[in-house]
């Protein structure tokens, strides 16, 4: 098992919304190359904000996960790059 500890939790925390972003993109965008899509993101930013909502879904399953088997501290870390990813899908959606 994964020890408790903040830096783990950040990491966590850090490389589950990126395999968010392949399933949304897999799960909405499969029809489109990987540059259209690119490029629809670069011109629509409400679906970067949604693709960054529905990727932190991910981490609030595995948020839930580690505080029920009590590793508090890495539950902490993974809480913290949340909220940073939370912060970017909302700057994204009212400043982009």
């Amino acid at each position: 098992m994964v020890k408790d500890n903040y830096i783990v939790g950040v990491l966590i925390g850090l490389a589950l919304p990126f395999l968010g972003f392949i399933g949304f993109y897999e799960w909405k965008f499969s029809l489109f190359s990987v540059q259209e899509f690119l490029t629809l993101l670069n011109q629509q930013k409400s679906i970067l904000s949604a693709m960054i909502s529905v990727s932190l879904l991910l981490n609030g399953a595995v948020l839930t996960f580690f505080f029920q088997k009590e590793k508090d501290k890495t539950a902490k870390g993974i809480f913290f790059t949340t909220c940073v990813y939370a912060v970017a899908a909302i700057a994204v959606k009212w400043f982009l």
